[in-house]
């Protein structure tokens, strides 16, 4: 089968168009083929060399698709040839074929096409898992999501609107700002050129962050915080290390502090996590009140583009490939 490939460790340039053997479902498996897969920065990390795939997973990118059932391995009882699915992968996206759990596979939404489903299960369970199950965010509670132009940041946002978030905070560079506002952020600030500690402290602080750059804003986080605050991180993207931290105000406040990735998690996990997010999350996608955010989409073998798109950071939502001629 064709797939996006890489031999060595490198930038987008050493993406290619190549071929790899096909794979063939085992145990409780389906293989579908694959309609559209969706960019993340774990790709990214990966073919630089800094992210390696789960031991067992597809060394071929891809963490999300969605397409059509065209075989099931032994056991599978819940789908069969011909059912339209989408789902969270270890690997292997940037296929025409993918392997995926029957219990990790997920039904395609009435009215949803496949391009707009695989934008959905890597950002949405990324952020289902920051806000329902690490910071158990309850209805009526404020939340500061960083980067909310992002893939996880739209996701997060249009999560906490149907959630009952009083307020839903976000930093973003201003050309996103009109973006989240229309999926329901009711504060944005100009990472660029605002401080966001200070707008947010005059707010009257936040009861979670959720946050993906780290070092830089971390005590800008823990200051931002009421008591009894949560704050979940999801990357470093702005480095790892803090210099020096006042732990009194962690006491002093009760803070508690998460961080969590979702692609080392363990099956058993990832399954319990794609069961809740489903219930919750499948009803609002056919009733429109969930949608997949996407910047734009490429032809796979456009992938070396899609990749310095996303390196660009000038992405807002998600960037998808159409795998295919």
């Amino acid at each position: 089968m064709k797939a996006i490939l890489f031999d060595e460790a490198g930038g987008a340039d050493s993406l290619y168009l190549g071929e790899v053997n096909k794979p063939k479902p085992a145990q409780g498996e389906v293989l579908v083929k694959v309609s559209a897969s969706a960019l993340n920065r774990a790709d990214l990390l990966q073919r630089q060399g800094k992210y390696p795939p789960p031991e067992g997973a597809s060394p071929v990118l891809g963490l999300e698709m969605s397409g059509e059932v065209a075989a099931c391995g032994p056991g599978v009882d819940l789908w069969k040839e011909g059912d339209k699915v989408f789902g969270l992968l270890p690997g292997g996206g940037y296929a025409e074929y993918a392997l995926i759990h029957q219990d990790m596979a997920l039904p395609l939404p009435a009215g949803l096409s496949h391009t707009q489903a695989a934008a959905i299960p890597e950002v949405f369970l990324t952020a289902f898992q920051a806000i329902r199950w690490l910071a158990g965010t309850r209805a009526g509670e404020s939340v500061l999501v960083h980067a909310g132009g992002s893939g996880v940041g739209t996701a997060a946002i249009q999560l906490l609107r149907e959630m009952g978030a009083a307020d839903i905070i976000i930093t973003a560079s201003a050309a996103k700002h009109s973006l989240c506002r229309r999926l329901g952020a009711t504060l944005t600030i100009d990472y660029q050129n605002q401080d966001f500690e200070e707008i947010v402290s005059e707010h009257g602080g936040v009861d979670v962050i959720v946050d993906f750059i780290a070092a830089p804003y971390f005590t800008k986080n823990i200051n931002c915080l009421r008591t009894d605050g949560r704050l979940v991180l999801l990357a470093a993207l702005g480095g790892p290390k803090v210099e020096s931290v006042n732990l009194l105000k962690l006491l002093s406040k009760r803070l508690q502090i998460t961080a969590s990735t979702l692609r080392s998690r363990s099956h058993d996990y990832q399954i319990g996590l794609n069961k809740e997010f489903a219930e919750f999350a499948l009803p609002l996608f056919e009733e429109g009140k969930l949608k997949p955010v996407i910047d734009r989409v490429y032809y796979w073998q456009e992938a070396q583009q899609a990749h310095q798109l996303m390196e660009s950071n000038q992405n807002a939502g998600k960037i998808v490939l159409h795998i295919g001629d």
